[in-house]
This record gives C-alpha cells, sequence and structure tokens, in this order.
C-alpha cells in the first residue's frame, strides 16, 4: 500500500530518517520498500539547508517507481520563477502605478531588480526572491542542475485520484479539479500552455492553481480585514474547507493567532465551500500544522507538521493500508531539528 509524506521543504536528513523508520532501504540510487510506495504531496524545496538532495531522493523513487508525487505551490512558483514570460518585457515604469495591491506590495519591500529587464511568469521581486532564496543559492540559479529540477517539477501531476484515496496539496475543489480538465493532460500535468495561464492574476486557470495548491480562500465582508506575517492588510481569508459544521468566519479562518479576533462571527453561506463528498480518503499538505498528529475529519488528512518551523516540528507520513476511515494510528512521524 501506500507511505504518505507531507512538506518536506529541503530537510533530507529528516526524510532519511522517516524512510527509514519505515523500513524503507536505499537500493540502487532509490530509496524502497518491497511491498509500499511513497505519494510525496509537494512542497520539496525553500527554507531548509538540504534542498538539492531532498529533491535527488524524491525525483529518483519516482524515477523508478517507488514513489509518486503531486505537486506543491513551491515547485509551482520555481518553474514560473526560471519563466521567461513570452508576451512581456518588464518595464518598471508598469510597477509604480497606483494600483493599491501594488503600492502594498512596494510597502513591503515587494520591488522589481532593476538589474533583470526580462519578465518572468513569477516576478523577480525582492519579496518572491526572499521566499526563494535557500532553493536558488543551493542548486545555484542557472545551473543546468536548476534547469534539471525545474523541468522536473513541471512533470509533477496537480492531483492524484487513486481507486483507494485522493491526493492534493492544499484543497479538494470539485469546481476547481472540474476547471483544470482544460488545463491539464491526461496524467494531470499541467499543459505546457497553462503555466502562463495559471500565472496571470484574475484568470480562471490562476484562481484555479490558487485554489488546488493554495487552498481556498474567501472575502471578508466589509470593512473586514486582518494582518499578515508581514503587516500586509488581508481582506480574503485562507479557510478550513474540508469543515461542514459551524461556517462562520471566526470558525473557517486560518489566520496568525494575533488576528483571529478582527474575523467577523457572521455565517458564510454554505455553498461557498466545497465542502467534501467522503467517498474515500483525501491527503493534503500545506497548512503547517502543529502538535500530535491526527485526521482533521475521518475522511481528510493534512500531513504538513512544520518541519521547517523555526521551533522545529514534524516530517509527517500516513500508512494508509486501504481503510475508508482515516485513524490517529496511521500517522508516523519524526522530529525536526
Amino acid at each position: 500500500m501506500y507511505d504518505l509524506i507531507g512538506d518536506i521543504h529541503g530537510y533530507a536528513t529528516e526524510l532519511k530518517a522517516l524512510l527509514t523508520k519505515m523500513d524503507y532501504q536505499e537500493i540502487d540510487g532509490a530509496w524502497q520498500h518491497p511491498e509500499r510506495m511513497v505519494i510525496f504531496l509537494g512542497d520539496f524545496v525553500d527554507r531548509g539547508p538540504e534542498q538539492v538532495e531532498t529533491v535527488q531522493i524524491a525525483k529518483a523513487m519516482v524515477d523508478k517507481g517507488k514513489a509518486m508525487a503531486v505537486m506543491g505551490n513551491h515547485e509551482f512558483n520555481a518553474v514560473c520563477w526560471a519563466t521567461e514570460d513570452p508576451d512581456h518585457e518588464f518595464d518598471a515604469d508598469c510597477w509604480d502605478t497606483e494600483d493599491p495591491e501594488h503600492e502594498l506590495n512596494a510597502v513591503a519591500g515587494d520591488t522589481p531588480n532593476p538589474e533583470n529587464q526580462k519578465k518572468y511568469l513569477r516576478l523577480h521581486t525582492d519579496k518572491n526572491h526572499r521566499q526563494h532564496k535557500e532553493f536558488l543559492e543551493q542548486v545555484v540559479e542557472g545551473s543546468e542542475l536548476h534547469e534539471d529540477f525545474v523541468e522536473w517539477f513541471k512533470t509533477l501531476p496537480i492531483f492524484l485520484d487513486l481507486p483507494e484515496l485522493r491526493v492534493v496539496h492544499a484543497c479538494w475543489s470539485p469546481e476547481h479539479l472540474e476547471q483544470a480538465r482544460g488545463y491539464i493532460d491526461k496524467e494531470n500535468r499541467l499543459l505546457s500552455d497553462s503555466w502562463e495561464k495559471a500565472s496571470r492574476d484574475g484568470s480562471e486557470a490562476y484562481n484555479m492553481i490558487e485554489t488546488l495548491l493554495k487552498g481556498l480562500e474567501i472575502l471578508l465582508p466589509k470593512p473586514h480585514f486582518f494582518l499578515d506575517k508581514e503587516g500586509n492588510p488581508r481582506h480574503e481569508i485562507r479557510t478550513r474547507w474540508w469543515q461542514t459544521e459551524n461556517l462562520t468566519y471566526h470558525a473557517l479562518a486560518m489566520v496568525p493567532g494575533s488576528e483571529i479576533d478582527k474575523i467577523p462571527h457572521n455565517p458564510v453561506e454554505a455553498h461557498i465551500l466545497p465542502g467534501y463528498d467522503e467517498k474515500k480518503p483525501v491527503f493534503v499538505g500545506h497548512y503547517w500544522r502543529t502538535g500530535e498528529p491526527a485526521p482533521l475529519t475521518e475522511y481528510v488528512a493534512c500531513l504538513d507538521y512544520s518541519v521547517a518551523g523555526e521551533n522545529g516540528g514534524k516530517l509527517c507520513a500516513y500508512r494508509f493500508d486501504g481503510e475508508s476511515r482515516l485513524r490517529p494510528q496511521g500517522f508516523t512521524w519524526v522530529d525536526g531539528r
């Protein structure tokens, strides 16, 4: 059966320890188990000290048929960072506009690098560079290895729908999964011309990839807002999309603890949330959970337990044996450093 592993973020030492704990061995250059297969939930890169080795381990396992993987938002961002925008040249004058979003980004230090006159699908701003800096430095930006990793990231499906289970990095949304059909191939990989579409803010493809890889966001009722971790005002909240009861903005919001009191207790209309059909278990990463790993519901599990967090965390897996409902006993993990 399957061992599903959450967000690794460049912590190869913890990945090897977790694989060893689950009785995998490195044979002929790939970690493997005689009876089981790993499914990685994405976010291999950014933040951690061993990003090259992390990607090499996962890629070798996938290439040799010992693992499957889905794309995380960090792999999507890595491809877009390295991909030139075919329709636009960089124009510094275009950045200095009256667009409130641009003004907010500029206040946060999210300004373009004037030395780089090309425009990419992911803008080369200071803010975006900080988020991606560790990977770029460790892989050496522009190197053959960097290009190889980016090409591999492009081959990752954005979701898996297997007979026994489902996997997506952040949100299993039927509406957005249906929209994805127009942008993916038969193996659920983004088509070559879909990368540009998925990078255009406001497009259907952009909203689809944002929801599946980053989570479902909903607009707060006016005039409510909160401040993100960088102090920027935000008018949309990321939601606990799997929740089916207590559907209020306050109960659904995933915001910094210091900001939760700013979120109103107004009810949210049920049709806004996808819920979950509970036909089979679904596994996600992305949400930086803490504490002892446990299912979110009997059918939904998050396996991101903050291995890259400042206070350690866990690299978490779920050992799936075909059960129709998830069990706390299925979780296993190793502590972060």
